[in-house]
């Protein structure tokens, strides 16, 4: 049985009382505006403190789960038991000899804005991805032709135990939409983008075409979890899901886009639970019409 009160003054111990909330609504903390309760959620500034945590984690033998900003994930409405640790105070970036050192917490778009500034070139793709530089890394994110394994030199992680290494980006076997962060437990500190000199002009004329191509097709107005499914051999699945003519339905608060048929949007104050029924009614549909599989992109985790 674990003891909360003792559980929470340990985490206090580590990462002060602002850092450390209980039974906090993790709705508040996605990009889909979808998820339950944690139990605890820490916000540690430092290094040292994700090391402290994982650390008591396992001292405490109290589930532990990492949290980016939820642009990929869906949290279930019963919420995730034990600590919820996210890194969205470690967001420092910057540059060394054309190689740029991002923070896990850093939006990868930020980081694709000070690449520009310094006028380096490399990371234009990313400059619509809405996740975390660690949310990018743990997915191998990518957008028009470019992806994370591009431009990683390698990331410096926190495995299971708490111990920090130095891993280059052959270790993290970066495939599509993939990487063996998740099946290692490992939490990233921090990533080096090695770039190369670019001119100025030229670099904000592609990062200016590619906002405008993300901006017009995507449904950014309503919150959504980005592509929901990975491309499927051979076909694209927003077409397919276009050409089964479900633009529009949905279920509860939650929709297919009409805007762009590979989202699935949170129209209106959805559940997770009417989320994930949208996803499986479009998986459903697609292998009905088409005989082809959908898979899913996006990651659920969380209790009923």
């Amino acid at each position: 049985m674990i003891n909360h009160q003792d559980i929470y003054e340990k985490l206090v111990q580590v990462a002060s009382k602002e850092n450390v909330l209980v039974n906090e609504e993790l709705r508040n903390h996605t990009y889909t505006k979808l998820g339950g309760k944690a139990d605890f959620l820490v916000t540690p500034e430092t290094y040292d403190q994700v090391q402290r945590i994982v650390k008591l984690s396992n001292e405490e033998h109290i589930p532990f789960t990492l949290l980016g900003n939820g642009s990929n994930l869906i949290v279930k409405d019963g919420g995730i038991r034990g600590i919820v640790l996210t890194l969205k105070r470690l967001t420092n970036i910057k540059e060394e000899n054309e190689t740029v050192i991002a923070q896990s917490g850093a939006a990868i778009i930020e980081v694709s804005r000070f690449a520009l500034a310094k006028k380096l070139k490399g990371l234009e793709f990313a400059c619509g991805i809405p996740g975390t530089v660690g949310g990018a890394l743990f997915m191998n994110a990518g957008a028009y032709g470019g992806e994370i394994k591009d431009v990683l030199k390698y990331a410096i992680v926190v495995d299971r135990k708490g111990n920090i290494l130095k891993l280059n980006a052959d270790d993290l076997d970066l495939g599509y939409r993939s990487s063996n962060i998740p099946d290692r437990g490992l939490i990233v500190l921090e990533a080096h983008f090695a770039l190369s000199p670019g001119n100025y002009e030229e670099i904000k004329a592609i990062m200016e075409d590619l906002t405008f191509k993300r901006e017009s097709k995507q449904p950014l107005e309503y919150p959504s979890c980005g592509s929901v499914f990975k491309r499927p051999p051979g076909y694209f699945a927003g077409k397919l899901i276009q050409d089964s003519e479900l633009q529009g339905k949905g279920i509860g608060g939650a929709e297919v886009s009409t805007k762009h048929a590979g989202f699935i949007v949170n129209k209106s104050n959805a559940t997770a639970t009417e989320y994930i029924a949208v996803i499986e009614m479009v998986q459903k549909t697609v292998k009905e019409k088409f005989g082809v599989d959908l898979v899913r992109e996006v990651k659920i985790i969380g209790e009923d």
